[in-house]
C-alpha cells in the first residue's frame, strides 16, 4: 500500500474533520523520526496514516480501538510492522513495543494532540510561533491538555531521545505541514 491509497482509505473511513488532521500530523511526526533514525519515512508514516483507521467505528469500545484497524489493514496485505506498530499503539492492550516504529507511533500519538493545544492557547493560534521550549512548559501543566498522556509522551526515552528533542522533533514536523492541519 502507497501514501495515496493509504490516505484515500483513511479520508474513505473517517469522516470527522479533525481527526483526519490528528492522523496527517502523526504521520508527519512518524515519517521525521523515520528520517532522525535512518528508517524508510514511507513505511512509517503509513504507520502514522493507518494508526486510527478504527477510531470511528470503535470509539464506543476502546477496548477494541487498534485490534480492528491492525486487523483490517492486515487483510488489506499491509506489512505486518506495520501493522504491529498500529496494533500496539493502545496502551489498553498492554502489548509490548518492541520495535523502535512500535515505540515511535506510541509516544508520537499523543504528541500531536500536545503540540495542537499549545498552537491554540498561543496568542497567534498558529504553529509557526510555537517553540520547543513552549511546548516543553506546557507539558509540566498538568491540566494542560489532560488527554495528551505525559507518561506516554515521556516513553521517547525508550527510543533513546531526551523529551525536549522528541517534542522539537515532532513541532518540526507538524510546522512543515501547518496548512493541512489548519494552524
Amino acid at each position: 500500500m502507497n501514501r495515496e491509497e493509504a490516505l484515500a482509505l483513511v479520508r474513505q473511513r473517517i469522516k470527522n474533520k479533525n481527526l483526519v488532521k490528528h492522523i496527517l500530523a502523526v504521520e508527519a511526526v512518524m515519517r521525521a523520526l523515520a528520517n532522525r533514525f535512518g528508517e524508510d519515512p514511507e513505511r512509517w508514516g503509513l504507520a502514522g496514516l493507518l494508526h486510527d483507521i478504527d477510531y470511528e467505528e470503535t470509539a464506543e469500545d476502546p477496548q477494541r480501538h487498534s485490534m480492528v484497524g491492525a486487523d483490517f489493514i492486515q487483510s488489506l496485505g499491509v506489512e505486518q510492522q506495520i501493522v504491529d506498530a498500529v496494533r500496539s499503539h493502545n496502551e489498553a492492550h498492554g502489548l509490548p513495543r518492541e520495535t523502535l516504529m512500535q515505540k515511535a507511533l506510541y509516544s508520537a500519538d499523543p504528541l500531536t494532540g500536545l503540540i495542537v493545544a499549545c498552537a491554540l492557547v498561543h496568542p497567534e493560534k498558529r504553529l509557526e510561533p510555537l517553540t520547543a521550549e513552549f511546548v516543553m512548559k506546557r507539558f509540566g501543566e498538568k491540566a494542560f491538555a489532560r488527554g495528551a498522556s505525559r507518561h506516554v509522551i515521556s516513553a521517547c526515552a525508550d527510543m533513546g531521545l531526551a523529551l525536549e528533542e522528541f517534542i522539537s522533533i515532532g513541532l518540526d514536523a507538524m510546522k512543515r505541514i501547518h496548512a493541512a492541519l489548519g494552524l
